[in-house]
Formats: C-alpha cells, sequence, structure tokens
C-alpha cells in the first residue's frame, strides 16, 4: 500500500481542523441565537408581568372584581400569540386570558420568578411564572408566550448550517489542496534536482527560492552538504589518486629490478645488492600502507585512542631519543628542553609520542646539515605547549595553509629522497585534535619553522 502524498495529507489536516472549527462554530451560533431569543423572549414575559401586579395593586381597594374587566381593556395582554392567567393561594382562577382557557393551559408548581418552556397542544410556549402579594393575599401570575415562529427559525438555521457544511467543506478542502499544491511545488523541484545530482555532477545545486521560509532555508541546507559531499567526494578521489602515485614509483622499481635480476645469470653478491633495493621498496610501501590504513580508520571513525591520565614527559622523551638518532645520521644539531616534573594529560601515550616524532622527523628532513632543532615542553595557562623548532629550509605563503592536507609536500623535489609520502602532519593533526588540542605552524623561507602543539593538561 503506497504512502499518502504530503499534499494529501495536508489536504486532509485542513479539511479535518476546518470541519472541526465548521462545527464548533455552528453549535456555539445555535446556542447563541437560541439563547438570545430565550432572553427577548423572558424580557418581554417579566414586563408583561409586572403590568399585570401593577394594575392588580391599584384595584386591590376596590376590590379584584373589576380586575377582569380591567384586563380585558388592555388588548396587548391578549393576543393568539400570548396568554396570561391568575391563580389564589388555593389554586383557583382568579382570571385566564381566551387563549389560556382555550388551550387550557395548567397551573404550574413551579417557584417564584421560574421561566420554564413547556408544549401545550404541539406549539412550544415560555412561561414566566411569579407570586404577587395583593392585600396580604398570594396570587400566582402565569404569563406566556408562543415561540413557534422563533424555535421554527432556529430549526432552520440548524438545518442550513448541517446543508451548507458539506459543500463548504468540500470548496475549502480543494482550494486548500490547490494551496498546498502550489506552496509544494519548490520541494516538487528541489526533488527533481536533487535526483538528477549523481557522483559525475556534484558542482550542481539547488535553485534557492528568495522567499525568506523555510524552502529557502532547506534549499541552502541542502546546498551546504552538497558543498560537503562534493568535497569530500574529490577528497576521496585525489587520496585514491595520489595513493596510486604513491604506490606507482615502488612497484615499478621494484618489478623492473627483479625483470633485470632474471634476464640473465648474475653473481650472488649482484642478487643481494638487487634483493636489499627490493627490501628497502617493499619497506617502504609497507610504511605507506599502514599509514594508509590508519587514515582510512581515522575518516571512518573506527580509530580510537586509549585515554587515560598521562604523562606528556614521558612520551616526548621517547620521541625525541629516536629523533636524536635521526639527527644525528642527518649531522643536524638535536636540542631537547624537557621540564623534569611531570606533565599530565588525558591521552594515549604511544599516540602522543608518534605525534610527537612525526614532528621531529619533518624538522630534521627539511634541516640542511648544520642546522639545529629544538625540542621544549611547558605548561601555561592550564595547557601543555610542545615545540618543536628548526632551522630548516622553512614553508612559503603559499604552501602554509596546505602543508596538512594528505599527500601535500612543500618540497617536492627532496619527497623520494626524503622518503616522505605527504602523510605524516595529517596523521599527526588527527592525534593532537583526537586529545581535544590544537596544532599550530609559523614558518619563514630558508630561515626554519615552529610547530606549537596545545594539549589540554589532566584536571
Amino acid at each position: 500500500m503506497s504512502a499518502l502524498s504530503l499534499r494529501t495529507k495536508l489536504t486532509a489536516w485542513y479539511f479535518a481542523v476546518l470541519a472541526g472549527t465548521f462545527s464548533l462554530f455552528s453549535v456555539v451560533a445555535y446556542l447563541a441565537m437560541e439563547t438570545s431569543i430565550h432572553a427577548t423572549v423572558d424580557g418581554e414575559l417579566r414586563g408583561r408581568a409586572r403590568l399585570i401586579r401593577g394594575l392588580m395593586e391599584r384595584h386591590a381597594r376596590e376590590g379584584l372584581e373589576r380586575l377582569p374587566h380591567e384586563l380585558r381593556e388592555h388588548s396587548q395582554l391578549e393576543s393568539e400569540g400570548n396568554l396570561f392567567e391568575i391563580a389564589d393561594a388555593q389554586g383557583n382562577w382568579i382570571y385566564r386570558s381566551v387563549a389560556a382557557g382555550q388551550k387550557d393551559v395548567p397551573l404550574s408548581s413551579a417557584k417564584d420568578g421560574t421561566v420554564e418552556t413547556l408544549h401545550v397542544q404541539g406549539v412550544p410556549w415560555r412561561m414566566f411564572t411569579t407570586v404577587a402579594v395583593v392585600t396580604g393575599h398570594p396570587y400566582r401570575i402565569q404569563v406566556a408566550a408562543s415561540i413557534e415562529n422563533y424555535v421554527e427559525a432556529l430549526h432552520r438555521f440548524g438545518w442550513t448550517m448541517v446543508l451548507l457544511a458539506p459543500f463548504l467543506l468540500a470548496l475549502a478542502s480543494a482550494g486548500g489542496y490547490w494551496m498546498s499544491r502550489r506552496a509544494l511545488m519548490p520541494v516538487d523541484r528541489i526533488t527533481s534536482t536533487a535526483r538528477s545530482i549523481s557522483g559525475n555532477n556534484l558542482s550542481s545545486r539547488l535553485e534557492v527560492p528568495q522567499t525568506g521560509d523555510e524552502l529557502q532555508r532547506l534549499s541552502e541546507t541542502l546546498n551546504s552538504m552538497l558543498d560537503r559531499l562534493e568535497k569530500a567526494f574529490r577528497d576521496v578521489i585525489q587520496f585514491t589518486a595520489d595513493a596510486s602515485h604513491e604506490l606507482r614509483t615502488p612497484v615499478a622499481i621494484v618489478r623492473t629490478r627483479t625483470e633485470l635480476a632474471l634476464r640473465k645469470p648474475r653473481a650472488e653478491a649482484d642478487y643481494r645488492e638487487t634483493l636489499g633495493q627490493i627490501l628497502k621498496e617493499v619497506e617502504g610501501m609497507s610504511y605507506l600502507l599502514d599509514e594508509l590504513m590508519f587514515l582510512a580508520r581515522t575518516d571512518s571513525g573506527v580509530a580510537s585512542l586509549t585515554r587515560a591520565r598521562t604523562d606528556l614527559v614521558e612520551s616526548v622523551n621517547n620521541a625525541c631519543a629516536q629523533g636524536r638518532t635521526l639527527a644525528e645520521t642527518k649531522r643536524v644539531s638535536f636540542t631537547a628542553q624537557i621540564p623534569s616534573e611531570p606533565v599530565w594529560v588525558e591521552g594515549d601515550p604511544p599516540s602522543l609520542q608518534r605525534a610527537f616524532l612525526i614532528l621531529i622527523d619533518n624538522a630534521v628532513k627539511y634541516t640542511t646539515p648544520g642546522g639545529s632543532v629544538t625540542v621544549s615542553l611547558s605548561s601555561k595557562n592550564g595547557s601543555a605547549v610542545g615545540e618543536v623548532r628548526d632551522t630548516g629550509i622553512g614553508i612559503t605563503a603559499e604552501d602554509l595553509p596546505n602543508i596538512f592536507k594528505r599527500f601535500y609536500r612543500a618540497d617536492k623535489a627532496r619527497s623520494r629522497e626524503s622518503g616522505g609520502a605527504g602523510l605524516g602532519l595529517s596523521i599527526g593533526r588527527w592525534i593532537v585534535e583526537a586529545h581535544g588540542g590544537e596544532i599550530e605552524v609559523h614558518s619563514t623561507p630558508q630561515r626554519g619553522s615552529v610547530f606549537r602543539v596545545k594539549l589540554p593538561l589532566a584536571g
């Protein structure tokens, strides 16, 4: 069973809300009209009752025998649609209008000042009952008026609402469907455009309606998402191309040397030399593959660090011990300014050691013989600050924003010679940021570089 479209759901909700609102309005209007009718008729009945009470009080001194005559003279009190009657305390009729006698309206036992609706011979009447005390004797006065015309008008109004409701609801629902369809047309265009975007045309973007509403924000959000996807897609393509390029050269060297060794018999020393060169290339490829696997795990979120209270001094000292060996091989002066007291951080010791070794190795590689590399560690403003300073070739302003990108080399002519693949700084930055820290670099061409790592101290 297919799901309902959004415009159908909106129309259904619009119909339900409108039906509920119209029903509530009709009920309230019906009750308000009924209340207004009763209030108007009841007011007239009370006025008539006051008039009758006044006549009784004026003629009480002369006796109530003339009262029927006086009441008959007030023709406005007697009509086909009005009736009234007066009874004494024993229930004997003192006076009954012609209409009351014809219709035989019974004496009501309601309390003084009560208004009630009764049906006499199938006709609805509104009757007001009050007690008047004249010359010390109580008399019950009943005044009534026919509300048949009012009731018929009220019923016509009710039936009008009932019969008109389906037509109005149908008309409103059609209008609601048209409005929802018109309002959702931009969504259809967004859907169509988004469906046409694939890996071959990630540069396409959605048209952004300048309406300042949710559709504009949705389009802008989707375009922002497409920007990120395009960047990620290009990074993957570039990463794959760079990795293939880095692996192509050592594989070509291994293949070439193997083919040359197999063309004709050679001395054992030649074979050993060839195998040594092949082993060197294979080791380089193995190192590159390890770094690629590490970066792949970081991208997928699989790579994780074991966080524990760690003395950063120990990790930096271990990295310096390895870096000192590298510097001696390169004939570069190496200095370590590490405090004797612990510097506690929350981190993974092997990863922190690897991050600092990457920076030291990078500094040694790009420092000419006779230069110097200095490693320092200190605590400042709640952070552990590690610096790797060198007097190497430096980094140009053009290269500086890109040095942490994968496979990027500021000195491309020295990359194969130094054995770097351009992945170290990317790995180092990930390790530092995974520890909640940051890494920054300052460099002057031909004067050297300073890499500074800041890590939050343990609480």
